[in-house]
């Protein structure tokens, strides 16, 4: 009895003495991760059960038509196929991981046939019917930790699978509002195309009456085919996207089909969190620390390996050889042996094996922080862009109003022969450049309020 207790209780006794430790996440910075918008001292203090990151993708990003060509990407892009790929591959190495524990079982049936030709020919047949059996007593870890270093693994493959996720969602997002922006621009420019045209038209005429030079035609023409220039632009803009969004929903570069810019409708409320709570969503951060736990439980089997590999082996053999002699039926031959190994001198390769294993969790710990420190500056950056881009549509706004006005005094003047009718190009110019100006930083607007959704984690749901 005190035979069979004593392995238990060795194990009992070497786990108190702290072979047996279990990851917890480290201390790490984060006061003062995200900095407010407004005051440059200050930094964001908000309810984290309100994080704008938790909101599914369909109650972010309404328009159907966007719906539907998400819908597609994540259901036929390549990396996302891969990336469920690979959570397969590392569900398997982590079931051989837990099937480590089991001893390994092997059959190898022999049987032979042997004749002596003698006075009497006589036949001999003999065979044997072998099983082992082998199991690694694991009492100091070894096996546990690879099987943990193993689960981790898995859980950081898995994150790696919603990073993708999110990023094609926020990517076809992005893609699509960048499609319908350079559709605004485009048909302003258009706008202003014709426009040129009439003004051109126009300075024609007047020189025909005397009214003007031919310099100032020669400008009007310029203006013209400036804009014409500009549309050109566009159009392959228009066209690279197009191809672009193809590639994402791993389709042949085709049309897009797409809503109105200024009919899309996106959330202008947001709560970003604090602290490490706040990324709590981000599947980057969370893969960043299972490769730290990776990290920590290859550092505690290559401890492991100092210790005993204890290994009992056992064989049971059916055969009707014995000997020198041959019996039938077959008799069982049954053996069992243990061995304990200690490794004592290995050229130093245990030692090595420790110092990198150590070092290398130093590296993932410093990876962590620092994957900590770039998510926060994204929502930093997120927000500090979308609260510029929102003041600055006001002040587009404005703008645009006084370059409309402008226009039309400068052509007031230029009938009561109060003006050139250069200045009418120049105000016609200002005021494609504010359009154009407004259209860019309603888009960037909205390009915020997907990079912040994407900074927070968005996606995963």
């Amino acid at each position: 009895m005190k035979k069979i207790l004593l392995i238990p209780t060795a194990a009992l006794l070497l786990s108190s003495c702290g072979l047996y430790y279990k990851y917890e996440r480290p201390d790490v910075n984060t006061q003062g991760l995200v900095r407010d918008i407004v005051s440059d001292g200050d930094t964001l203090q908000v309810n984290t059960d309100e994080n704008f990151g938790n909101l599914p993708w369909r109650e972010v990003f309404t328009d159907p038509q966007l719906q539907v060509l998400i819908e597609q990407a994540l259901e036929n892009n390549t990396d996302l196929r891969n990336a469920a790929l690979n959570v397969k591959m590392m569900e398997t190495a982590l079931t051989c991981a837990k099937l480590a524990f089991l001893p390994s079982i092997a059959i190898a049936p022999q049987g032979t046939i042997s004749q002596v030709q003698m006075d009497g020919a006589s036949v001999s047949r003999t065979y044997q019917l072998p099983v082992s059996a082998s199991w690694s007593v694991d009492l100091f870890g070894n096996l546990l930790s690879q099987k943990r270093s193993a689960q981790v693994k898995l859980l950081a493959t898995k994150d790696y699978q919603v990073v993708v996720q999110t990023n094609i969602i926020c990517g076809v997002a992005n893609l699509y509002y960048t499609l319908m922006m350079l559709d605004e621009q485009l048909a302003i420019v258009t706008d202003m195309e014709q426009l040129t045209k009439d003004t051109w038209d126009m300075m024609q005429l007047q020189m025909q009456l005397g009214r003007a030079r031919s310099t100032s035609v020669q400008t009007a023409e310029a203006n013209y085919y400036s804009v014409q220039a500009k549309a050109l632009d566009l159009k392959q803009q228009i066209r690279e996207m197009e191809n672009a969004m193809s590639l994402l929903l791993n389709e042949p570069g085709h049309q897009i089909a797409r809503g109105k810019f200024y009919d899309q409708s996106l959330p202008t409320k947001f709560s970003a969190g604090v602290g490490i709570q706040l990324l709590s969503n981000r599947a980057d951060v969370h893969a960043a620390e299972m490769a730290l736990a990776e990290c920590f439980y290859d550092t505690e089997t290559a401890r492991s390996r100092f210790y005993p590999n204890i290994t009992v082996t056992g064989n049971a053999v059916f055969t009707n050889s014995l000997g020198s002699t041959i019996v039938n039926p077959g008799k069982w031959i049954l053996s069992a042996v243990g061995s304990l190994t200690q490794p004592i001198f290995q050229h130093g390769q245990i030692v090595a094996g420790l110092k990198v294993a150590k070092a290398q969790q130093e590296q993932a710990l410093n990876t962590f922080q620092n994957t900590i420190l770039k998510a926060g500056n994204e929502v930093s950056n997120a927000l500090v862009a979308y609260n510029t881009c929102d003041e600055k549509g006001r002040l587009d706004e404005k703008q645009v109003a006084l370059y409309r006005q402008n226009v039309e005094d400068t052509k007031q003047l230029y009938t009561s022969k109060g003006s050139t009718y250069l200045e009418v190009i120049q105000a016609q110019n200002g005021l494609l450049n504010a359009r154009i100006s407004k259209v860019t930083d309603d888009f960037n607007k909205m390009q915020a309020v997907v990079n912040l959704y994407q900074a927070l984690g968005g996606g995963a749901k």
